[in-house]
């Protein structure tokens, strides 16, 4: 069964940085495409970002130049680098992989202060 764990998240004031990691079994991860998604109060979730399976990446205008996906394929870990962090960053952070169904991890808080 593929199992997605979130860790990482925290708070922190504006402009400064967390890096999220997203530990995966259940899969071949090294063949495995990952997305991280956000969900802020009230607001449906969106995609941040994704990882090919080459390590391709690509990400919302949002986040674009601020935020950077990674991948360990020896650790089966997918990360989310955050930094120049805002307010409206404040969201639960959820990694992702969608194969015949999605599935998800529980989804770890990140706080930004202002």
């Amino acid at each position: 069964q593929v199992r997605l764990v979130e860790s990482g998240g925290g708070l922190v004031q504006a402009g400064g940085s967390l890096k999220l990691s997203c530990a995966v079994s259940g899969t071949i991860f090294s063949l495995t495409a990952m997305n991280w998604y956000r969900q802020a109060p009230g607001k449906q979730r969106e995609l941040v970002g994704f990882i090919t399976s080459g390590g391709s990446t690509k990400y919302a205008d949002s986040v674009k130049g601020r935020f950077t996906i990674s991948r360990d394929n020896a650790k089966n870990t997918v990360y989310l680098q955050m930094n120049s962090l805002k307010p409206e960053d404040t969201a639960v952070y959820y990694c992702n992989t969608r194969m015949t169904r999605d599935y998800w991890g529980q989804g770890t808080q990140v706080t930004v202060s202002s």
